[in-house]
């Protein structure tokens, strides 16, 4: 790890969230207002060519692991080719996928022969109308078929996401985790987050990780777990005795992880944000459309990047919601 990717706290950044859209074909509760957003205009989105030649300029510092975010990524017209794109860059090792999983069983072979290695796809309920009224969209979303599509196409480790919702979808946590049981998959369960216009969801609807955890140990004796679900991410994993999969918790709500923090992103319009709650941000996109080098404004980045979030407060630094940065 070069000194470069180290930031003002010693922390090492080798990890590059990207944004390729803001848009999403869902409007869940917790990420975005029913509404939608004010959407990029579109000279103001990253191409794919310029996505690319920003991971190109900071590979050689070190860069080395990165995950393709939105709004929702698969609605990007021809996402395969920026996977191959990227994989096809010197020194990037892990190519990951977070998406809402609707477009998953169309495209997960493409995006595996491209060159993408694994994939959380976001779980928030098994039962279908729950699926069409946290989403408020109803797409006949059927979870078990993304799922099935991840693991038939090889994208693994697979991680299912589920934001915990006090009396929103919390009576399903032991129905979700049970999945683990049954499969080599690996469930992670999120504390929410009420940010921005988000934030009428209020800390009553949050279910601290403690209690999941819990419920989740009626169905057998739990054991941390060093296994390949570990990743580039926060998720404390652990393993239901005799299951191949294993159970997470991700606790930005009752147990801060930024000490451990490895990632900055990279928004949609070209943004460097180093905190996904904090405000400070560089502009990448008018640099790199004039021809100046990125090294020297990703470093100064890194020098700037925060000890810690201010999620608890509230004071998120303008973002009006999870979708705008891809979580």
């Amino acid at each position: 790890m070069t000194s470069a990717l180290r930031d003002q706290h010693g922390r090492s950044i080798e990890y590059l969230r990207i944004s390729v859209t803001d848009r999403c074909n869902f409007r869940c509760v917790y990420c975005m207002p029913a509404e939608g957003l004010p959407w990029l205009p579109k000279q103001e989105i990253l191409s794919y060519e310029e996505i690319v030649a920003v991971v190109r300029q900071l590979a050689p510092l070190g860069l080395r692991r990165l995950r393709i975010t939105g709004g929702e990524p698969t609605i990007r017209p021809d996402l395969p080719a920026l996977i191959a794109q990227l994989r096809a860059v010197d020194g990037i090792e892990d190519i990951a996928l977070s998406t809402n999983g609707v477009r998953l069983p169309e495209l997960a072979p493409a995006l595996r022969t491209a060159g993408l290695d694994r994939v959380n796809i976001s779980v928030d309920s098994l039962r279908p109308e729950r699926i069409a009224a946290i989403a408020r969209r109803n797409l006949g979303f059927q979870p078990e078929r993304a799922l099935e599509a991840a693991l038939a196409a090889g994208l693994e480790p697979v991680k299912l996401n589920m934001v915990v919702m006090r009396g929103v979808n919390d009576d399903e946590v032991v129905e979700v985790a049970e999945l683990t049981r049954r499969l080599a998959v690996h469930v992670r369960f999120i504390e929410l987050m009420p940010v921005g216009e988000m934030a009428h969801l209020t800390d009553a609807h949050i279910v601290p990780s403690a209690e999941v955890l819990a419920r989740i140990a009626t169905l057998g004796a739990l054991a941390e777990d060093p296994g390949p679900a570990r990743g580039n991410g926060p998720a404390r994993y652990l393993r239901i005795s005799g299951a191949p999969g294993t159970v997470g918790v991700i606790t930005p709500m009752t147990h801060t992880y930024c000490g451990s923090c490895n990632r900055v992103r990279l928004t949609a319009d070209g943004r460097l944000r180093t905190c996904l709650y904090g405000d400070h941000e560089v502009n990448l996109r008018d640099p790199l459309r004039r021809g100046d080098p990125l090294g020297p404004l990703f470093v100064q980045a890194l020098a700037e990047k925060p000890l810690a979030h201010e999620l608890l407060s509230l004071r998120v630094g303008g973002l009006r919601a999870l979708s705008e940065v891809g979580g």
